[in-house]
């Protein structure tokens, strides 16, 4: 079995600059600079004969390449704690309809999406009971964070290996965008 997901790769210098916002919340597990992405769809666990299925659906996605920017920072809660704190995206069209055609592609080899609205962001740290007025105060300090735009020019099928100290990502192909200057 292979645990399996769609997400954009950063390129370096985005790295470099969100990997310097760790740090200041206790018990937060913070994301390490190598493994900062931004999901499309998470697929789960899939059967190793399935992925040259996968693969043939991603793979006949056609889309131009375009640009997308870094700005905020913000958290989702499971429950009535904060589960999770992210680098948003700038709203953007093109970033949207590469994501449903994920969607729809995925969903014509049997893999439904969970049904939740998609919220482009970048993962920072997982939260263990990170203190509410810490939360606020990283949160306020930093919400007005922003990186200049950046291209998007394909899209990555990743395998994930949970080992017991962290996550282990794969890029098991990549898809390229068109480039706006091709006829």
């Amino acid at each position: 079995m292979n645990r399996l997901f769609v997400a954009l790769a950063l390129p370096d210098s985005v790295k470099d600059q969100i990997a310097l916002l760790s740090g200041g919340i206790p018990g937060a597990k913070w994301i390490d600079r190598d493994n900062l992405h931004l999901t499309l769809q998470f697929i789960g666990e899939v059967p190793e004969d399935r992925m040259a299925d996968i693969h043939h659906g991603l793979s006949r996605i056609r889309q131009q390449a375009f640009e997308i920017a870094v700005a905020g920072i913000g958290y989702f809660k499971q429950g009535r704690n904060a589960a999770l704190l992210w680098a948003g995206i700038d709203r953007n069209d093109a970033l949207s309809q590469l994501r449903d055609k994920v969607a729809q592609a995925l969903k014509r080899q049997g893999v439904d999406s969970d049904g939740r609205r998609f919220t482009p962001h970048i993962a920072l740290a997982r939260l263990q009971r990170a203190p509410d007025a810490r939360l606020a105060e990283y949160v306020a300090a930093h919400n007005l964070f922003r990186l200049p735009p950046f291209p998007v020019e394909r899209f990555t099928l990743f395998s994930s290996f949970l080992s017991s100290s962290r996550a282990i990502y794969t890029a098991e192909a990549e898809y390229p965008l068109a480039d706006d200057q091709q006829p």
